[in-house]
């Protein structure tokens, strides 16, 4: 069964052609979610402007566009991909509409620099999230947490994967848990150690102790107080309060360490590992891009960058031992 996506109601009189690209994109595999939300902002915007039906003018676009200033260069890009779909949409319907050109707009950086922790802060990160004690708004938070963050290190999971979870989703009886509608919309099947497992059993049996009920299978797994998903910011505000608790320094929104970099970590340990257990990396990447949930090599392929750039000295002894796995250069 897939998540019901939120459905948003646009309202301008460019409404029924959002409404239409929608449904085409999703109809060709895609989840997009994000682009529907960004097309309500532009509607909403719209609303507020005198247009002709089915136009969409040069000027109208250049002020959408130039509305906020000090955006993220992937945040403006962003509204300038959908721009350009819906003026594209509208154009094959025989609309005016103003395309903008390919090449405008900040640049995005690509610069790829997690924070790859220690072992030992790793340990430091768990153990303070193990002393989190309950809450008012968060009764359920000590015990909620620690799985939480186990699962995140220990399977590599995004963070939206482990909130979205529902009762069905874990297999506890094989040792399973689905992944569905993931990053690239697919599903996954993954399956985490078997230490990992009995922590879960243990855990979902004291909850339902706590209910005094059998939970239904469309409920999260990981519920929050009002029995709906945890929410991505609740989750990174108590990591910042962890990782303070550790004395390990951040450097601030998106600099890091961040949340997501739990699961950078998990990809480097686990190559890291392999090296020293004096297995083929060639024949274990595969496997490392279907538990990730990546679309192919290309993903993964960065944490052998950064496997090269954290430890150099090992570079040259697992190219000789894996036949150059690890890339000299970008």
């Amino acid at each position: 069964m897939i998540a019901k996506r939120k459905v948003f109601r646009y309202e301008s009189l460019l409404g029924p052609l959002m409404e239409r690209l929608v449904r085409e994109k999703r109809a060709s595999g895609y989840k997009y979610d994000t682009p529907a939300r960004v097309l309500k902002e532009l509607d909403h915007f719209l609303c507020g402007k005198s247009i002709q039906p089915n136009e969409l003018p040069k000027a109208l676009v250049a002020q959408w566009l130039a509305q906020y200033p000090h955006e993220q260069a992937s945040t403006h890009q962003r509204r300038i991909i959908l721009v350009r779909q819906l003026a594209r949409l509208m154009i094959r319907l025989g609309f005016s509409a103003y395309e903008p050109p390919k090449g405008i707009g900040p640049r995005r950086s690509y610069v790829f620099s997690p924070r790859i922790l220690t072992h030992a802060e790793v340990r430091q990160i768990i153990l303070a999230v193990d002393h989190f004690t309950p809450s008012s708004k968060s009764p359920l938070r000590h015990i909620i947490l620690p799985e939480v963050f186990r699962l995140l290190y220990g399977c590599g999971f995004r963070l939206s994967e482990v909130l979205s979870l529902k009762v069905r989703d874990v297999d506890l009886r094989q040792g399973v848990i689905t992944v569905r509608q993931g990053k690239f919309g697919k599903d996954r099947l993954v399956p985490p150690s078997i230490e990992m497992v009995e922590r879960l059993r243990r855990y979902a049996t004291e909850l339902e102790n706590r209910t005094l009920a059998r939970r239904e299978p469309d409920a999260y797994f990981f519920p929050s107080a009002r029995q709906a998903a945890w929410g991505c910011t609740t989750i990174y505000h108590l990591y910042r309060k962890a990782l303070l608790q550790c004395g390990i320094p951040h450097g601030g929104r998106g600099k890091g360490p961040r949340v997501h970099d739990l699961r950078h970590t998990f990809a480097v340990h686990r190559l890291l590992r392999w090296y020293e257990e004096g297995v083929d990396l060639n024949t274990k990447l595969p496997f490392l891009v279907a538990y990730l949930g990546h679309k192919d090599f290309t993903g993964t392929q960065k944490y052998l960058h950064l496997t090269a750039e954290l430890f150099p000295n090992l570079t040259a002894r697992m190219n000789q031992q894996f036949g150059g796995v690890i890339p000299q250069g970008r």
